[in-house]
C-alpha cells in the first residue's frame, strides 16, 4: 500500500485530487489548515513522520491575486517560504515532492509560448511569491517537480467560471478583458496530471523527471472568448449576457496581469506522456457539476 499526502483540502486542485480514482494499492489523504498550517513550518517534519507518505503534493496556496498587492508578506510566507520548508522536509524523508506554480511568474511580453527555460519576471506580488516558492523548492536538492499551470477553474472555490455564472444572474452586459491570452485549465485535469507524475516518480523515474514542467489546456483563448463559451454551454441560462470586449488597461485591476500566459507544454508530453487537454471538455464537466438541479 502506498500513500499520497496532499497539503490542502478545500482548494480547487486539492478537492479534485480527493476525488481521483487511484491505481490499485494507492490511497490519498488531504490535510487541511487545521492539520498542517503553511505558516508553521516547524510542524512539517512531525506531520510527515506521523503519516509516512510515499508522495507529498502541495496543493495549498495564497491565490487572491489582487489582495496579494496588499498582503504580499503573507502571500510570500505561504507561497514562497513554506514550499521550501516542505521540500526540505520531504528531501530529509526521501519523499518525492510535487508543487503547483503559475503562469504569473512571467511578464507576458513575449509573443511565443513560455517554456520552462524562459526567464521569469513576475508583474505582481502573487507572481513574485510563487516564483520565490519555485526557487526555494529548487534550492532544496529534493526530488521535486514544480508544475506551472494557468487560469484554473472547477466546481470548487473561487474561479472565473463560477464568477461568470453569478454575474449572468444579475447582469445582461459584461465587460470582459480580451487582450490577455492563455489556456483555461480544469482542476480535475491538473489533478490527473499530478497523479501521473506521482506514479512516474514512485516507479523510479530518473532525475530528469524532476524540475519544472508546464501544464495547461488548449487551444489558446482570451477571457472574453472563454466567457462566451461559458454562457454558450450553460444551457440553463435563458438570457445570455452580452460580452463587451475591453482591454486590460480599461479593466484596471489592482494587480498587473501578463498579456501572454500561453505555456509551452511539450516537455511534459515528451518526457512523461502527459498531453494537453482541451479546455472545452473540462468546461463541460465543470458546468455539468454546477448546473442547477432540475425540478
Amino acid at each position: 500500500m502506498a500513500l499520497i499526502v496532499v497539503i490542502g483540502r478545500s482548494g480547487q486542485v486539492a478537492s479534485e485530487l480527493r476525488s481521483q480514482l487511484l491505481p490499485k494499492g494507492w490511497s490519498l489523504i488531504a490535510l487541511g489548515r487545521d492539520q498542517l498550517d503553511l505558516v508553521r513550518p516547524e510542524d512539517f517534519k512531525a506531520i510527515l513522520a506521523e503519516h509516512e507518505p510515499d508522495i507529498l503534493i502541495n496543493a495549498a496556496a495564497y491565490t487572491a491575486v489582487d489582495q496579494a498587492e496588499i498582503e504580499e508578506e503573507l502571500a510570500t510566507l505561504v507561497n514562497g517560504t513554506a514550499p521550501g520548508h516542505l521540500a526540505k522536509a520531504a528531501a530529509e524523508f526521501g519523499i518525492p515532492f510535487l508543487h503547483i506554480s503559475t503562469d504569473y511568474v512571467f511578464d507576458g511580453t513575449s509573443r511565443r509560448p513560455w517554456s520552462e527555460d524562459s526567464t521569469p519576471n513576475p508583474l505582481n506580488a502573487y507572481g513574485r511569491s510563487k516564483l520565490a516558492g519555485e526557487r526555494a523548492v529548487c534550492e532544496c536538492a529534493a526530488r521535486a517537480v514544480i508544475l506551472r499551470t494557468s487560469w484554473v477553474f472547477s466546481p470548487f472555490g473561487s474561479n472565473f467560471v463560477k464568477a461568470m455564472l453569478r454575474q449572468s444572474e444579475i447582469r445582461q452586459d459584461l465587460s470582459i478583458v480580451a487582450d490577455q491570452h492563455g489556456g483555461p485549465t480544469s482542476a480535475d485535469s491538473i489533478a490527473q496530471a499530478l497523479i501521473g507524475i506521482a506514479m512516474s516518480l514512485d516507479e523510479g523515474g530518473d532525475r530528469s523527471h524532476s524540475g519544472i514542467f508546464h501544464f495547461s489546456s488548449q487551444p489558446t483563448t482570451t477571457w472574453a472568448d472563454f466567457a462566451e463559451a461559458i454562457f454558450d454551454n450553460a444551457v440553463w441560462i435563458k438570457n445570455k449576457p452580452k460580452v463587451k470586449r475591453i482591454s486590460t488597461e480599461q479593466y484596471n485591476p489592482r494587480a498587473e496581469r501578463p498579456l501572454n500566459s500561453v505555456l509551452d507544454c511539450s516537455k511534459l508530453a515528451r518526457m512523461l506522456g502527459i498531453k494537453q487537454p482541451d479546455w472545452h471538455d473540462g468546461l463541460k464537466r465543470t458546468l455539468a457539476a454546477l448546473a442547477p438541479a432540475r425540478e
